[in-house]
């Protein structure tokens, strides 16, 4: 063997030894790293509107003052710390690409200049070719369109990647997160509060969407935490989710006995793996209807909790008393309690002021933290039997004890 034929072999070699090394170490985890994002088209900071492509820079505050359009084939990116300030109830349309990459320490902002309740337009992302949103907040979007219906805060109805994970929405009017199409969603550690006024569901997945929703913090929806369809007259793709190691709390009230809200229902075709969840003091707990995929649907290890016996829903009238622990899972659906459940269980959260009902836009003064000795503690199961983008959490709720759910 010559010499250049060593040095190739012992390169050979090397690189078969790091390759297997990597392979070796990587486990999964719920971990989030955030790639650096490179400069490319650097925007300048001030007032934007039309057409717009190109990076949206740290320490940089955009005004929009126009509805902004990104074309397909280009790509709107958001630096960490990028401050985007929307006005006259305006709308961010995506038909290209859109990369939202903050960090803990320097989130992406998204608000309107008035910082009330429904005042822009949000992300139409329903044409987009993908869609990343990591450490944003995302606040008081919702506002109303052309025929003055409230439009959703992110919506999404095209069968593409879409990725939201550690961010903040609060303040919206109608769904927080819509996805209608076969979409492969990853939708973690995300915070969202007192949304939908008088109707929304903070996470809507219908029409063949798959993938995961897990710890993710959902306080005082108007509608549901977390709600599954298909379709009723196309039911492949099938939507098929995981829901596992979220926190729902006080949600379903403000729609009222016309259509309680819940913390997670399933319907209209759809499977769902449901585990590990918190659901406290919510109109319903856990709805799985009888139009659901019952056979393949799976459920268990939740925890339902109310703080008071009964609730008077005053959204109607005559008023309607509502009977909290037999709502945990609603007689006129096929769900029933699981002997892995904590049934009427105090999670013991590290503080939580009893609230069942609070306006749209109401900030959470609550920490969903469980404190030591909670019951919640050990009783998940680390398999849903299902495969998962992060790994389920022995303890139960989107703040595991050893830190690795919500960093909120």
């Amino acid at each position: 063997m010559n010499m250049k034929t060593n040095k190739l072999s012992l390169f050979v070699t090397g690189l078969a030894v790091a390759i297997a090394a990597s392979s070796c170490s990587k486990k999964e985890s719920n971990a989030n790293v955030t790639p650096k994002l490179p400069v490319s088209h650097p925007i300048s900071a001030g007032n934007i509107s039309g057409f717009v492509k190109g990076t949206l820079l740290t320490g940089s505050t955009y005004t929009i003052t126009a509805d902004l359009t990104v074309k397909k084939g280009d790509t709107l990116a958001a630096q960490p710390g990028a401050i985007i300030v929307v006005k006259n109830d305006a709308q961010i349309t995506v038909d290209g690409v859109l990369q939202v990459l903050g960090t803990q320490a320097s989130p992406v902002s998204f608000n309107s200049d008035t910082q009330k309740p429904g005042s822009w337009g949000g992300l139409a992302c329903d044409s987009a070719q993908a869609v990343t949103i990591k450490w944003a907040h995302i606040d008081n979007a919702g506002g109303p369109d052309p025929s003055g219906s409230p439009r959703k805060t992110i919506s999404v109805l095209v069968p593409i990647k879409v990725d939201i994970e550690d961010s903040w929405i609060s303040g919206g009017q109608d769904d927080e997160i819509g996805v209608r199409a076969p979409a492969q969603i990853t939708i973690l550690r995300n915070t969202i509060i007192s949304s939908g006024s008088t109707d929304g569901e903070a996470i809507n997945i219908k029409d063949g969407a798959t993938g995961d929703v897990a710890y993710n913090v959902i306080f005082s929806q108007a509608g549901t935490g977390v709600k599954l369809e298909t379709s009723a007259t196309v039911p492949f793709p099938q939507t098929v989710v995981n829901v596992y190691n979220n926190t729902m709390v006080s949600c379903g009230w403000r729609r009222g006995a016309a259509e309680p809200g819940r913390g997670v229902s399933i319907g209209v075709n759809a499977i769902g793996h449901v585990y590990n969840n918190i659901m406290v003091n919510n109109y319903q707990g856990f709805e799985l209807f009888s139009d659901a995929d019952t056979k393949n649907t799976t459920y268990g290890n939740n925890l339902f909790y109310a703080t008071a016996a009964t609730f008077v829903d005053q959204t109607v009238t005559p008023t309607v008393t509502i009977n909290l622990a037999a709502n945990f899972y609603p007689a006129d659906g096929v769900g029933k309690a699981q002997s892995t459940d904590l049934i009427s269980v105090d999670p013991m959260f590290t503080s939580f002021n009893n609230v069942f009902v609070l306006a749209n836009g109401a900030a959470n003064t609550n920490d969903f933290h469980l404190k030591s000795g909670s019951p919640a503690i050990g009783k998940g199961t680390t398999s849903i039997g299902a495969s998962t983008a992060v790994a389920p959490s022995k303890d139960l709720g989107a703040y595991p004890t050893d830190g690795s759910g919500n960093k909120h």
